[in-house]
């Protein structure tokens, strides 16, 4: 087989245009996401496309014993897993703290860290014996600043980011390259989840700007891990020019 790159939450957004980044050049597939019919439709594209190996692995990252057990049920020619987009996470509501669901608070936390951990944890234990790997996760500039109504949401990926340190300080001794990167405001599926199907409220959050696209976050997660062996970036925040970031937004001018 060729450089295997795995990716959690390919069915859509961010994990889907890296999945096609990646099979475009020249990558096997190992593809994971909760819709079964959407991970198999897209590995038949794919593969067809692309004349690449995909292996789908549905499961809810936030379960941890379906995380470990699809993790270790994988094929051993499968195994050598050179990268892990760590990309599942969602943002669910965005409401004053006093007034946020607690269901979507516990949703939040379970997908976006305890997903986050498992998944790694799953992965590089079959990167460590290997002396190789690398991990991007998925973070947010969110992360790096709290704005109003974000609350949980930002937490969640303040951990992502401090996660991120800590695993590249640790897998150090492992050689093993550990990457976060932080999105701005990018038009993907993502408000629609967040404001639960209310289109008119997602349209808003991308109002008078052109936002990034996924391929855009695409292009740099494949270009982090495309470096030579001996260079890793630890930590990048990209936006769209309009936006510098999670405060200052120049909406309606013509970049």
């Amino acid at each position: 087989m060729g450089k295997i790159v795995f990716i959690t939450g390919a069915s859509s957004g961010f994990g889907k245009a890296a999945a096609y980044k990646f099979a475009a050049s020249g990558y096997d597939l190992i593809l994971n996401a909760r819709r079964t019919e959407r991970l198999e439709e897209l590995a038949a594209e794919l593969g067809s496309k692309f004349n690449c190996a995909v292996l789908t692995l549905p499961f809810d990252v936030s379960e941890e014993k379906a995380v470990f057990d699809s993790i270790a049920s994988i094929p051993d020619e499968w195994k050598a897993i050179d990268v892990l987009v760590n990309n599942a996470g969602l943002a669910a509501g965005r409401d004053y703290f006093d007034e946020a669901s607690l269901d979507d608070w516990n949703t939040m936390i379970d997908t976006n860290i305890k997903g986050v951990l498992y998944v790694a944890r799953a992965v590089t234990a079959l990167m460590i014996p290997r002396k190789s790997g690398h991990v991007i996760n998925l973070g947010s500039i969110a992360g790096k600043e709290v704005y109003d109504k974000g609350n949980v949401y930002c937490a969640t990926k303040s951990a992502v980011d401090a996660i991120s340190q800590a695993m590249r300080i640790d897998l150090l001794r492992h050689s093993i390259k550990v990457t976060c990167i932080h999105p701005g405001a990018a038009e993907t599926e993502f408000s629609m989840v967040r404001f639960k199907g209310n289109e008119e409220a997602a349209k808003k959050v991308y109002e008078g700007i052109t936002a990034l696209q996924a391929e855009d976050v695409a292009d740099v997660i494949y270009y982090c891990a495309s470096l030579p062996p001996h260079v890793c970036i630890n930590d990048l925040v990209l936006t769209c020019l309009q936006q510098a970031n999670s405060f200052y937004i120049n909406r309606n001018s013509n970049p």
